[in-house]
């Protein structure tokens, strides 16, 4: 297994500062592996709801609960959803000594009552599988291919990857929709989830998708929906601004792993991946993950008017606006729609990233950079 400094660090942080911390995420993305850092899980502070003796060691909450000292750890929180008003008294109270850490599969119901029952109380990291930083430079094509799922990424090879893939999208339409909570006819989704692979990295349109489904518009939107929950799906929601231009408003969809999305696809190998009409917005998707996971920013936005103006991606950290493009080529140029974005929305600086080798300027505040020279940027 992968060490995840940063990611342990963020979590560490956390734990400094507030009484409870929530790490959710889709399954199999490491978040047991990660909080085995603080806790092995065979203490008595260690209860993963999914095992039958935790279920009966909780029997008594309040009880059990309220005696422990030091970091108590929950794993799968969101089965036992009517935890969270005890926590929220236990933290609240003064002579409480315990603090929790909170593990939870992506659940609409899980981040609901958090926000809820635990608002100002509770820190929520979101916990994805492996990026370009903790597998390194070297390793960036076998990790656009495979996805950062560890099993997958750590597979012994591209055939044993695919398989586990396959066998994590099954599962997922299969069982853990319903361990959600959601209830969605399992062969619907599956049917949904591949012909969205097709539309990754482009303006959603419900209405060709519901026509192709034989469906409502509000169907397919509440599956995009159900998957934007459980973080297999990104909506890129667009930025608005007080501009004379019309504006597109509906979001960008892309998926958050890019070895699901292969798989959805059929893209079993880099050669194929590679040859494949869609191999431009894989990596557009790829890329921006690798980004967003790196910056951290306050917000995320992506930026297109009807006139044909855009901009990928647009960071906000405080008052500073930093412009992101994507662009699979070997040697990226300053395009009109660049310039416009620039100077339209005000940008700080612009950074067009690429799969090269070599950092150069474009333009004044306009930065061609490798994606793997991206780790300490932007």
């Amino acid at each position: 297994m992968l060490q995840r400094p940063l990611l342990e660090d963020r979590i560490r942080r956390a734990l400094a500062r507030s009484r409870a911390v929530i790490l959710a995420g889709p399954r199999q993305v490491g978040k047991t592996t990660l909080a085995r850092h603080w806790l092995p899980p065979d203490s008595p502070r260690y209860f993963d709801l999914e095992a039958l003796d935790a279920a009966a060691r909780l029997a008594q909450p309040q009880q059990t609960l309220s005696a422990l000292h030091g970091l108590v750890v929950i794993d799968e929180v969101q089965r036992a959803p009517e935890l969270f008003p005890l926590l929220r008294a236990l933290i609240d109270r003064s002579d409480t000594p315990g603090q929790y850490l909170l593990l939870g599969s992506a659940s609409p119901a899980l981040l609901r009552q958090a926000s809820e029952s635990l608002l100002g109380r509770v820190e929520v990291i979101e916990i994805t599988g492996f990026n370009l930083d903790e597998v390194g430079e070297a390793l960036q094509q076998a990790l656009w291919l495979r996805g950062g799922y560890p099993r997958s990424f750590l597979a012994t090879n591209d055939v044993d990857s695919w398989a586990w893939r396959q066998q994590a999208v099954n599962r997922f339409v299969e069982q853990d929709l319903r361990q959600l909570g959601i209830e969605i006819a399992p062969q619907a989704m599956l049917r949904f989830w591949r012909m969205l692979a097709h539309c990754h990295g482009q303006i959603w349109n419900a209405a060709p998708v519901a026509q192709a489904l034989g469906v409502s518009q509000p169907t397919v939107r509440r599956y995009l929906d159900v998957l934007t929950q459980a973080f297999m799906v990104r909506q890129l929601q667009p930025w608005h601004a007080n501009l004379t231009k019309r504006q597109v408003k509906a979001p960008k969809v892309y998926f958050r792993d890019s070895g699901l999305l292969h798989a959805l696809m059929g893209i079993r190998t880099l050669e194929e991946l590679l040859t494949h009409p869609h191999s431009g917005a894989s990596w557009e998707g790829f890329a921006l993950e690798q980004v967003l996971q790196l910056a951290q920013p306050d917000e995320a936005w992506f930026w297109a008017t009807h006139q044909g103006a855009e901009l990928d991606l647009l960071l906000m950290r405080g008052r500073q606006r930093v412009g992101v493009e994507f662009k699979r080529a070997d040697a990226p140029r300053v395009t009109p729609s660049m310039r416009i974005a620039m100077a339209e929305l005000e940008l700080d600086a612009l950074y067009v990233v690429y799969p090269g080798r070599h950092r150069y300027l474009l333009d004044d505040g306009m930065e061609a950079v490798p994606l793997g020279h991206l780790l300490a940027q932007p």
